[in-house]
């Protein structure tokens, strides 16, 4: 069950959709879904309804409105084609910190205005570079989310890197999840070491697991990474986190 909503946001109308069980039944709690690099897409539709059928609003927005409206990637062609990629990576080089804040103020608003939404604290979770969207969502409004995960998270704690998650996480007040991938070039042992002790020193509550055998994208079903044992604990590890905290 999901409808087409627009948001008024700072930087243009943010195109999103929102999923809710099929025998839902007044506002539910709400649950933000950032897509992975590939956008808006079906398997990411799939995945924002298995979340919604287990009683949850899923707010799910194009992250690159600024730029193209509705799914990114043309039918037939692949993010591993190189001139898909090359124009996705031209789409996310928009999302700068201080876009990423607008739109975070952007979605909140949404779900405060929006009737499938319940008053109170929200969950919100991004997959591969937006793993790390759903970190800063929960550090920039530490009062409203409860909880946040990301699975095979992209680039979370580059040494040196003034813009890493590291400087940021003190603040984060809900419980975090990661499920990281144990074969992933995109975030390395030192990258996953570096954020895990940011996070322990700031006194955040959370649970770090690798996903053993799994590589980058193992939730994608479109992608040639899939892995559908990881895939199946993904949806029963973060079921567990909304449970206990929404």
């Amino acid at each position: 069950m999901s409808r087409a909503i627009e948001i008024p946001a700072a930087d243009g109308t943010i195109d999103a959709h929102v999923f809710t069980p099929g025998s839902a039944k007044g506002p539910l709690p709400a649950v933000v879904l950032f897509t992975d690099i590939g956008g808006l897409r079906s398997c990411y539709h799939e995945k924002a309804q298995q979340i919604a059928d287990n009683g949850y609003a899923v707010l799910m927005p194009n992250i690159y409105y600024r730029d193209v409206h509705g799914p990114v990637v043309p039918k037939g062609k692949s993010f591993r084609d190189p001139d898909v990629r090359s124009v996705l990576f031209g789409y996310a080089g928009h999302l700068t910190l201080e876009a990423l804040s607008r739109d975070f103020a952007a979605l909140l608003k949404c779900i405060d205005t929006e009737a499938e939404f319940a008053d109170g604290k929200i969950g919100v979770v991004g997959y591969c570079m937006t793993g790390a969207f759903a970190l800063r969502m929960a550090a920039e409004h530490p009062e409203r989310v409860a909880a946040a995960a990301g699975f095979h998270s992209a680039n979370l704690a580059k040494a040196d890197d003034p813009n890493s998650l590291v400087h940021v996480v003190g603040t984060i007040k809900g419980r975090v999840y990661l499920g990281h991938a144990d074969k992933d070039d995109l975030l390395p042992p030192d990258q996953i070491a570096r954020l895990d002790e940011a996070l322990a020193k700031a006194g955040v509550n959370f649970t770090t697991e690798l996903y053993k055998g799994a590589a980058h994208g193992f939730t994608a079903k479109d992608a040639p990474s899939y892995d559908a044992a990881a895939d199946a604990l993904h949806h029963k590890r973060l079921a567990m986190l909304l449970e206990e905290t929404l």
